[in-house]
């Protein structure tokens, strides 16, 4: 931009003066990976993209629901091909989904959302795993028990 051009936020009505004093105290958020282990999340968002290969790929992002990192993210690629389709399989099994044909998995995609599951991220070298272990109820995402009544709150 040249001294002359300038710049206009689209909503110059947004007025942000409420984070002023926190603005100043508050810590920049870590941008350090979740450290391997198990982990109990709730899938924010799943859907269908290509690898840079260009074969189909089911991109996930889990958020973390309990523990020491709860509310931050793990994210999964399964990138689809022959050999990989049993481990694709797996995991939408894990996850109770049963398709008649692979190909319906687009149109059933939403139903994954807001699955609680325990995975387990795993890195050797450069390269990160994350497995879908089993699927969980929400009561069991902080306790691990049914409080009395069988309802969370």
């Amino acid at each position: 931009m040249s001294e002359h051009d300038t710049y206009e936020s689209r909503d110059s009505q947004i007025d942000l003066s409420s984070f002023d004093d926190e603005f100043d105290s508050v810590e920049v958020a870590s941008q350090e990976e979740v450290p391997d282990g198990k982990y109990q999340v709730r899938i924010d968002s799943v859907r269908l993209d290509s690898s840079q290969k260009g074969d189909p790929m089911i991109k996930w992002g889990l958020r973390i629901i309990s523990g020491t990192q709860a509310g931050r993210y793990i994210f999964k690629n399964s990138v689809i091909t022959q050999s990989s389709l049993p481990y694709v399989k797996g995991d939408l099994k894990t996850l109770g989904m049963e398709l008649a044909k692979f190909s319906g998995l687009a149109e059933r995609l939403e139903e994954l959302l807001d699955v609680t599951l325990e995975v387990t991220k795993r890195t050797r070298g450069d390269y990160t795993n994350v497995y879908f272990n089993r699927r969980i109820r929400i009561a069991a995402a902080s306790t691990g028990e049914t409080p009395a009544g069988g309802m969370p709150f």
